[in-house]
Parts: C-alpha cells; sequence; structure tokens
C-alpha cells in the first residue's frame, strides 16, 4: 500500500528582511529580567546577509538593540486569507516568530505577515512580537492579495427537519 505524501507549496513570494530587536531589562517581583521588544523590519537592497546575528546596533543607559539579516517574508497562495485579514485590521503588522537561547538572547527564526501563523507559534515555547509593515513589503503583499486571494463564496446552510415529520 502506498504512503500517502503530504505536498506542501513552496513560496510563491520571498521578501528579504532584516530585523531590529530590543532588549531593556526590567524589575519583576525582585528580579531583574530581560523584556524584548521589535524596534522595526527593514527591507529594500542591500540588507545584511544570514551571518549577520545579534550585531549590536545600540547600546545606552536603558536599552540595547540588535540587528538580526538573511530573514525572509515568505508569501503563500494559501495564507492569503490571513494576509487580506491582516491588512484590513487596524494595525497592519509583521509577526517575528523568535527562540529563546541559552545565553539570554531572543533569536528571531522567521518573519510572517500571517497572524494564524503567529497565533499557532505563541501555543509553542516561541515568543512573538509584531513590527510596522515596512512600505516596500506592504506593497509586495497588498499586489499578491489582489492577485492570488479568492475569498470563500458564503453558502446558506439548508436547515435540517430534525422532527422527521414532513410538512405537505
Amino acid at each position: 500500500m502506498a504512503e500517502a505524501a503530504i505536498m506542501v507549496a513552496g513560496p510563491r513570494v520571498s521578501i528579504p528582511v532584516a530585523v531590529i530587536l530590543g532588549r531593556r531589562t526590567v524589575a519583576r517581583g525582585g528580579w531583574n529580567v530581560p523584556s524584548w521588544h521589535a524596534v522595526g523590519v527593514v527591507a529594500g537592497e542591500n540588507l545584511p546577509g544570514r551571518d549577520t546575528r545579534a550585531v549590536p546596533v545600540l547600546k545606552s543607559d536603558d536599552e540595547e538593540q540588535f540587528l538580526w539579516g538573511g530573514l525572509n517574508v515568505e508569501l503563500y497562495r494559501d495564507a492569503t486569507e490571513a494576509y487580506w485579514s491582516n491588512l484590513v485590521g487596524r494595525q497592519p503588522a509583521l509577526f517575528i516568530l523568535c527562540s529563546h537561547k541559552e545565553d539570554g538572547m531572543l533569536e528571531p527564526r522567521s518573519v510572517t505577515a500571517d497572524m494564524h501563523e503567529a497565533g499557532s507559534s505563541m501555543e509553542g515555547d516561541d515568543q512573538v512580537l509584531s513590527a510596522a509593515i515596512p512600505a516596500e513589503v506592504y506593497h509586495q503583499l497588498e499586489r499578491f492579495v489582489v492577485e492570488h486571494h479568492k475569498p470563500e463564496v458564503k453558502r446558506k446552510r439548508k436547515r435540517t427537519d430534525w422532527t422527521g415529520s414532513k410538512e405537505d
């Protein structure tokens, strides 16, 4: 008997980006703990490569900022509903999916415009940060949705007669 193969479509569009994460130390319950936030996502030409990891770009008394390069926003046809919802929402955002490292750093693994993917990552051990969508990414995302999104046709369901009686 042949095994069923799971087919995953590759991305239709891959947009190179870099991420800047900020770290502050905050007091919680008598402890000083790091608090991470997304400073922003950068898109365009001449972005740093994948070997650019946790490069310090700012250090002040209350915050440190780090640059991570070599990431991509990958757009898939089967996620256009989530992209559309993101674009028409109050604050369109990119979601940065991060994992905690043993040295206390937060490492971005991927960047997505799919809020469902971000929600799934939050159910695990990942930390998800959000940042405003850069104009270059916004325009490509919008074009992708216009070209590929096919809204689901709403159909009214016929009610089932649970009583078993038929009216003539």
